[in-house]
């Protein structure tokens, strides 16, 4: 008896843990969710992982897609919802610090079309110029139904910075070639 109620126990608590393994995913401490909801649909996770500078994490990343990829040319080039999502893990990043991040990244990423997107980019940078502190959580949506990308801090719609070309140079940040972090973007596609 007491061999069957272990074995029951085991079973339950192994079932559990498999259920709450699949809807979400424990990154450097942060909850990271297995999907995320737009537009009533579900993406999913394609990957996550953490950013760090100087042996200190800054801030968790995931992508979600609607067909999840390991290709990261498809996945710039797709014009299908997907999302990114960052959870900020350290107070040393500030608004004045991540906006000229992706100022200096959209250089890379856009190339000679980065004057072209310079007033988008500008508008993209002001929905990230509010204080910033340890916990926020941005996500970064792409909408092909508005060729959009909505910008959400803490779950509070800042804004949408229209174009698919915008789309594509914000996305290449992470995923290009040259990408902000080569080990990131290998979490990101799931490698």
């Amino acid at each position: 008896m007491k061999n069957f109620l272990l074995s029951l126990t085991l079973i339950l608590t192994l079932q559990f843990s498999t259920v709450t393994a699949q809807q979400s995913f424990d990154i450097e401490g942060v909850i990271v969710p297995r999907t995320i909801q737009f537009q009533n649909k579900a993406l999913s996770l394609n990957g996550a992982g953490a950013r760090s500078a100087m042996w200190s994490g800054l801030y968790v990343q995931a992508l979600y897609l609607s067909q999840l990829s390991q290709d990261p040319k498809f996945i710039i080039d797709s014009d299908t919802e997907m999302a990114i999502r960052i959870e900020i893990t350290s107070t040393l990043v500030s608004a004045k610090k991540l906006t000229k991040s992706m100022d200096d990244n959209f250089k890379k990423t856009a190339g000679n079309n980065v004057e072209t997107l310079r007033p988008r980019i500008e508008e993209f940078k002001s929905f990230l110029s509010d204080e910033i502190t340890k916990g926020d959580v941005y996500k970064l949506i792409y909408s092909p139904i508005d060729t959009s990308v909505w910008v959400y801090k803490n779950e509070q719609l800042k804004g949408k910075i229209p174009g698919f070309d915008f789309k594509k140079a914000l996305f290449a940040i992470w995923l290009s070639d040259k990408p902000a972090d080569d080990k990131l973007k290998d979490q990101l596609l799931g490698k």
